[in-house]
């Protein structure tokens, strides 16, 4: 077999190879799921405004209804979680990209010894700082109708 054929049975060999889970990412993607974690770990876990705000772009468009525009919207919620909540702690399940997208699978507990609840939050970036932010939030029930878990 030529070299020719044998480089174009190998380039058809390798496209109908699925790539492994997680793999594709291009840099930047994984960079933004990098600055993510940061943000999310300093944000919530550590409850450290000033060190969570490097994060932000020129503006912080949120869509959780119960939180306020704005880096200052983040700042409250902080303030809140220190006051009424000091030991609320997230533990990363997934963290996945798509392009300026970074979508993070949490579970959070308020209280130890809580179960919890299942966290999604999206976060979309421009140049590689937050500028927006959806979540959605699911308490873990004491007894599941079925076995397959939350995470």
């Amino acid at each position: 077999m030529s070299k020719t054929k044998f480089a174009a049975v190998l380039a058809v060999v390798a496209l109908a190879i699925p790539a492994p889970a997680g793999a594709g990412n291009t840099p930047q993607e994984e960079q933004n799921k990098k600055t993510v974690i940061d943000f999310y770990d300093k944000a919530i876990n550590k409850k450290d405004f000033e060190a969570a705000k490097v994060h932000f772009g020129p503006r912080y468009i949120q869509h959780n209804p119960r939180a306020a525009d704005g880096p200052q919207g983040l700042k409250g919620f902080i303030d809140f979680l220190k006051a009424k909540f000091p030991n609320y702690q997230s533990t990363f399940k997934r963290v996945l990209a798509d392009g300026d997208y970074v979508i993070v699978h949490v579970h959070n507990v308020p209280n130890p010894g809580e179960r919890g609840r299942a966290i999604i939050d999206i976060f979309r970036l421009e140049n590689g700082k937050i500028v927006e932010h959806w979540d959605v939030a699911q308490d873990i029930p004491e007894k599941a109708l079925n076995n397959n878990g939350m995470f």
